[in-house]
């Protein structure tokens, strides 16, 4: 997640109070007892202690184990910044599509127009069927093959989803905030965010979007929506416009994503909460605090002219309880209404990652995008049935969330969040499981979870059931009691801002590390587990001993975008500020890389134009195609002139895409293949 819309996603704070694990880290016996009657010590043994830090960079890394054969690139830095995409020597990277390009859907078909030659470049009706703006998390979906009983490598739905906008652009203004507000504006910016469902085909060599598409359309901030699972109906879910609490409009700030076993799509609603404000006078409730529900948001200003966003029209304060949730799409079923599954809780859903036992027992992992929040996880009650799609139909609906509680010595523990049961209850506050869902923030505060430094996006191993997680960065431990200085001007209520812990080691977080975890006997429905510390990132050039790190292979920081290939190799993507200057002097702008997790190399893959993130990574069945997202080049440019950082990728590099030239910058996505048409990532 990045968005100059989402301030370094400082916009609330958990006040939860609850004891930090450095108390107990005196019990730590050796920095991994890692997996420890799970796997079993042969699991050990292969995936052996931290390897020492690598010299420092001098040309190309060597290449890295598990299949990673690929010789890596170097930073892409200040001195000389190419504002391009570059990969490999022996592959190539094209651009598949980007914001405002067609998407095979019926309507207007005229462009996005870049130029601002229209007073409002953006409308709804353009941006309905048209690549939705800054892209994030995806899935490829294959089409089956014909004849053969198998999936094809040549033809599937890329499902993509679109965290945010620049209102700036889409108003035609450099002083957004100066600007009248009206509902034609707020539609427009509404439809940018959500889902695409594209239909992608290779002819003759090449990926394109196939246009038209039965399949293709956007699922937006407007798409009517189901709610469903323990909290439909509550009278919290309640507003005026839907009095039984079981439908909404629309999907919001779409981050990270999952999809199931059953070929359905999860895309993750995050940073919701920045959309909603006030007109008039406004009082915070706790519970609004506790997500930061504030009376200006992050400057959208949609409560000016839309009322579902105005926390102040009449019945309407519920209204942010309906976001916040894992939205479930079926892509091959155009006509199927997304479902909002409440079981697995209402925090900001980074992504959505499931386990499967051999029994059928599933798990789905979703991690809560916020310093000091927590990591979750949702067991289903039913199992899986790989062979009647339709007996999973509603999976998501019933089971036990928990919530992690990361032990000082390797072990963990998956709290349940179940009304009545650790202090849970109407004596606490809590008056149903439904409430204990839409606060499920709260809840895990009372449960006692470990605070942890942002979690993000969640892989599990496909064979080994391992799961990975990147904590993104955390500049919010060790001082207790907190400053004053929250966005809504307030003190945390139980002044917490934890000192470190085994888990969370470091007080000055700006690098992020990467935690892992094996559940007990291999189970996804086990309440303990073992983890250790894949890797704590740094710049080993800098001066700072504690953000060094402890890399083996190419320095990174930052880490968000988290993906297992089919191989078992690992793809890690960043998401650092701007472009990673200062000092970040070792590592460069935002990149992906490649990670062998028995070896814990790590190999720079991928440099990524001026001011962006790289975020989203799937591939075909056979890995030889790998789709890839890049989101808000030049991000700081100015609002109005968009010429000041990146002019990605309709200057002609990696591609042109369907757009005529312009001066600013686009989300879009990539197609990336080896030369010789082998497997991405040898």
């Amino acid at each position: 997640m990045s968005s100059r819309m989402h301030p370094d996603n400082d916009e609330t704070i958990n006040p939860s109070g609850n004891t930090s694990i450095r108390d107990v880290m005196a019990e730590f016996s050796g920095r991994r007892n890692f997996l420890k009657g799970s796997l079993g010590m042969a699991t050990i043994a292969t995936l052996g202690g931290f390897a020492s830090q690598a010299q420092a960079y001098v040309g190309s890394p060597a290449p890295g184990g598990g299949g990673i054969t690929f010789t890596g690139l170097p930073p892409n830095l200040a001195a000389g910044f190419v504002d391009a995409v570059s990969v490999p020597t022996g592959y190539t990277a094209k651009t598949l599509i980007a914001w405002g390009d067609a998407i095979g859907v019926s309507g207007p078909a005229a462009l996005i127009n870049h130029d601002h030659a229209d007073p409002l470049p953006i409308t709804a009706a353009r941006q309905n069927t048209t690549f939705g703006q800054h892209n994030d998390g995806m899935h490829f979906f294959a089409f089956p093959a014909a004849g053969t009983g198998g999936v094809s490598n040549t033809r599937g739905l890329l499902v993509v989803n679109h965290e945010y906008v620049d209102p700036g652009l889409h108003a035609n203004t450099a002083t957004y905030g100066a600007i009248v507000i009206t509902k034609a504006l707020v539609d427009a910016q509404v439809a940018a965010h959500g889902v695409s469902v594209l239909e992608v085909r290779k002819t003759g060599g090449e990926w394109s979007v196939v246009k038209p598409s039965p399949f293709a359309r956007r699922i937006t901030g407007e798409t009517p929506m189901r709610i469903s699972g323990p909290a439909a109906g509550a009278d919290a879910m309640k507003t005026a416009a839907d009095p039984t609490g079981t439908s909404v409009l629309g999907t919001l700030n779409n981050c990270a994503h999952g999809f199931t076993p059953w070929g359905t799509y999860l895309t993750c609603e995050e940073n919701w909460n920045g959309y909603f404000g006030a007109v008039g006078s406004f009082t915070q409730t706790s519970a609004e605090r506790r997500y930061g529900v504030t009376a200006g948001g992050f400057g959208y200003r949609w409560h000016e002219a839309d009322p579902r966003f105005n926390l102040n029209a009449a019945g309407n304060r519920n209204e942010p309880n309906r976001f916040g949730w894992v939205v479930e799409i079926d892509p091959f079923n155009p006509r199927a209404m997304p479902v909002k599954r409440t079981g697995l809780g209402r925090i900001k859903h980074e992504s959505c990652a499931f386990a499967v036992a051999d029994d059928g027992t599933i798990c789905f992992y979703t991690g809560d995008d916020e310093r000091n929040d927590y990591m979750y996880k949702f067991v289903c009650a039913g199992k899986y049935n790989p062979k009647n799609r339709g007996a999973n139909r509603d999976l998501l609906d019933s089971g036990t969330l928990y919530v992690a509680k990361f032990n000082a010595d390797g072990t963990g523990t998956w709290l349940p969040l179940v009304f009545g049961m650790g202090g849970l209850t109407p004596a606490n506050g809590f008056t149903s499981q439904a409430d204990v869902l839409i606060r499920t923030r709260q809840a895990a505060d009372r449960a006692g979870a470990t605070m942890m430094d942002r979690p993000e996006w969640v892989a599990v191993h496909p064979t080994t059931r391992e799961v990975y997680l990147t904590l993104t960065n955390n500049n919010r431990r060790g001082s207790n009691p907190p400053s004053s200085n929250n966005p809504d001007g307030s003190t945390s209520a139980g002044g917490a801002r934890p000192p470190v812990d085994t888990p969370n080691p470091r007080p000055d977080n700006r690098y992020g590390h990467i935690i892992r975890w094996t559940e007990t006997a291999n189970d996804p429905a086990a309440t303990t587990f073992a983890w250790d510390i894949f890797v704590e990132c740094g710049d080993r050039l800098n001066p700072a001993a504690n953000l060094k790190g402890n890399i083996n292979g190419d320095d990174l920081g930052a880490p968000d975008g988290l993906w297992f290939d089919q191989d078992g190799r690992l793809w890690i993507q960043t998401d650092q500020q701007g472009d990673g200057l200062g000092d970040w002097t070792n590592i460069g702008g935002n990149a992906m890389f490649a990670a062998d997790p028995a070896t814990r190399r790590i190999t720079r893959f991928l440099t990524s134009p001026r001011n962006c993130e790289t975020t989203g990574v799937v591939s075909t069945p056979d890995g030889k195609t790998m789709f890839v997202g890049i989101q808000h080049p030049g991000e700081d440019w100015a609002p109005g002139t968009y010429t000041s950082r990146s002019t990605w990728p309709d200057s002609g590099v990696n591609g042109p895409t369907t757009q005529a030239t312009v001066s600013k910058p686009r989300s879009g996505l990539l197609v990336v293949t080896k030369n010789d048409g082998g497997v991405v990532g040898t």
